[in-house]
């Protein structure tokens, strides 16, 4: 039987020689527990837009113990026969007046009045093109919904016709031709239904809507646009740990560098700024060559130089 009690004068060690290295890395810390979030939303969402800088903060914090899956829920196959009574909502002209209502809640910006001269027929095609860009590359299709969100909400752009869909994807630096193509295609079709799927295995019927599953799938579900501290108290539940830990803020230039179009109110939810605070922090962090200063509907944001 092979004695492994050695004490070697050469290398200082009682016990079995292997190592190769004097000096290796190790970690003993337990595997990082991580969840399942979905969240199910739609492309003219206005409360999902409302959530916006809650949800971001939440990601840029707590991103490292989720595992984040985006969920189109169809919000408008068309109008024939819809009806949204809970709102008030029975055409596209009274979409107007709750979207108005959003914005000045939220105080992210929503025109709208394009419900009134060029209304959205249906939020399927922008669906569509997420899932076939999502495909592709996660992070350009996150990119997408972004643009399209702020060309609809802000700018008043109807997203439902292709070549303002086309114009965005171009900008991402994509054939926005084929790419619209393809999600007009039963490729695109299919790529949706299986959204539509699961987001009723999930039980999902109203959006936002936020779900974090654990391994053991189970976990907490939270429906409507909610402050920060609902989704770190539904993160701590689902994750049963004594204590989650966040990540640093990144700084303003490192947030601007990566979503390239920031408003006062999202930078106000980073940073725990009151609103009258956002101006002399954005000249303190950031130098004049790197953002444009302008405003949207009342309300004030930087666009990335």
């Amino acid at each position: 039987m092979k004695n492994n009690m050695i004490c070697d004068l050469e290398t200082g060690i009682c016990g079995e020689v292997g190592e190769d290295n004097d000096m290796v890395m190790i970690d003993l810390n337990k595997p990082q527990k991580t969840i399942d979030l979905y969240y199910v939303t739609d492309p003219i969402c206005s409360h999902c837009w409302a959530l916006e800088p809650v949800l971001r903060r939440f990601e840029e914090q707590y991103g490292h113990y989720i595992k984040f899956h985006t969920v189109m829920g169809g919000l408008l196959e068309s109008w024939n026969g819809f009806a949204d009574k809970a709102n008030g909502i029975n055409n596209p002209a009274d979409v107007a007046e709750h979207w108005r209502e959003v914005g000045e809640h939220s105080r992210m910006p929503i025109d709208g009045s394009l419900w009134l001269d060029n209304p959205i027929q249906s939020s399927y095609p922008p669906s569509r093109v997420f899932k076939v860009i999502q495909q592709r590359d996660e992070k350009l299709a996150q990119e997408f919904l972004r643009r399209a969100r702020e060309a609809v909400f802000v700018f008043n752009q109807n997203i439902g016709d292709d070549e303002v869909l086309i114009d965005i994807v171009n900008q991402l630096g994509l054939d926005g031709s084929s790419i619209v193509k393809e999600a007009a295609s039963s490729i695109g079709k299919q790529l949706l239904d299986q959204d539509f799927a699961l987001a009723r295995s999930l039980g999902v019927r109203g959006f936002p809507t936020i779900i974090m599953a654990n391994d053991e799938n189970k976990g907490v579900k939270i429906v409507g646009a909610r402050p920060l501290d609902y989704y770190l108290k539904g993160l701590q539940q689902t994750i049963s740990a004594e204590e989650i830990k966040p990540n640093p803020l990144p700084s303003l230039s490192d947030l601007l560098e990566k979503e390239a179009l920031l408003f006062s109110k999202e930078i106000e939810v980073m940073y725990d700024l009151s609103q009258d605070e956002v101006n002399s922090f954005i000249q303190k962090e950031l130098s004049t060559t790197q953002y444009q200063l302008k405003e949207a509907l009342g309300e004030y944001y930087i666009e990335k130089n």
